[in-house]
């Protein structure tokens, strides 16, 4: 592994790397990654051969802006990206950071944190460039209103890749066609653009050792903040006290928990169209609530 990694880290870095220990990490889906200790610094490495070529580079982006946008979350430092090239995978080299136990105060430095990371505005709804919820392209056409950029970028788009890739039901394509065409009347439009992570699971945040939350593997892109919650509440690992500290920093705007559903939905016919299984039918059940008509 130390000779492969030093080529690797060679090429990203454009310098030579001298190597003192390594150890192998989880990569997650489709990479691998490791551990490594260096002359001068630890450093957290990952590479893969299998996704899009642009996979790292557009996750560097979205780690240096949400850096950049003067949250109290630790996000971690990105040394390098690049893409498939020169016989060398695609590769991210970030600071190492490691893992500790969360500190008394852990969720509300968490809620804290993302009312200071949702601060972060722009002009319109999307992002500088295309990029990624793991595997799946996002579409970031800048669009001034929410609900079309929600409509068309997240939930149509997801549809039509299903539809290539798993197909629907006539029964499933009709009720959430109608979602589609009455998000209108179930979504909010009031709140600007906002620095979002993207995929916040809680295996997208952990503990340094000082206890402090650190945010990894962003999908980020500006857009209403209650697309963040979507994510976050679909497997229901965030307490209270996360959404209690944000709401003392960041209002969100009255009824968003019943408008969190449909957020949750994007994530969920995301899981369907990687995984399969019974997301599809968790995403049917969803847009049944959400459209009772």
């Amino acid at each position: 592994m130390r000779d492969h990694l030093s080529g690797l880290l060679e090429y990203a870095l454009g310098e030579p790397v001298d190597i003192v220990d390594t150890a192998p990490l989880s990569g997650g889906d489709i990479s691998d990654a490791a551990r490594v200790k260096t002359s001068r610094r630890q450093l957290f490495v990952k590479w893969q051969h299998r996704g899009p070529a642009d996979l790292f580079e557009r996750e560097a982006e979205a780690l240096e802006l949400m850096r950049a946008s003067g949250t109290s979350l630790r996000i971690p430092k990105v040394y390098a990206a690049t893409g498939d090239d020169d016989g060398f995978p695609a590769a991210l080299v970030l600071e190492y950071i490691e893992r500790g136990s969360p500190a008394p105060d852990y969720d509300e430095q968490l809620g804290i944190g993302l009312a200071q990371l949702h601060a972060a505005s722009a002009d319109a709804y999307g992002f500088d460039h295309d990029n990624y919820c793991g595997l799946t392209p996002q579409p970031n056409d800048w669009t001034d209103d929410w609900i079309p950029f929600y409509c068309k970028k997240r939930l149509r788009h997801q549809l039509q890749r299903i539809e290539d890739r798993r197909r629907l039901s006539s029964s499933q394509r009709r009720l959430f066609e109608t979602l589609l065409e009455n998000l209108d009347d179930i979504l909010d439009d009031s709140e600007p653009p906002s620095l979002i992570h993207g995929d916040l699971w809680s295996g997208n945040v952990f503990a340094d050792t000082d206890g402090r939350p650190v945010l990894i593997d962003p999908a980020a892109y500006y857009a209403h903040p209650e697309a963040e919650i979507g994510m976050m509440e679909l497997f229901g690992n965030f307490s209270d006290t996360v959404y209690r500290a944000y709401q003392r920093h960041r209002r969100l705007s009255p009824g968003w928990r019943d408008r969190i559903p449909a957020y949750s939905l994007y994530h969920l016919l995301n899981h369907y169209l990687l995984f399969g299984g019974h997301y599809i039918q968790r995403a049917v059940e969803t847009a049944q609530r959400l459209w009772k008509h």
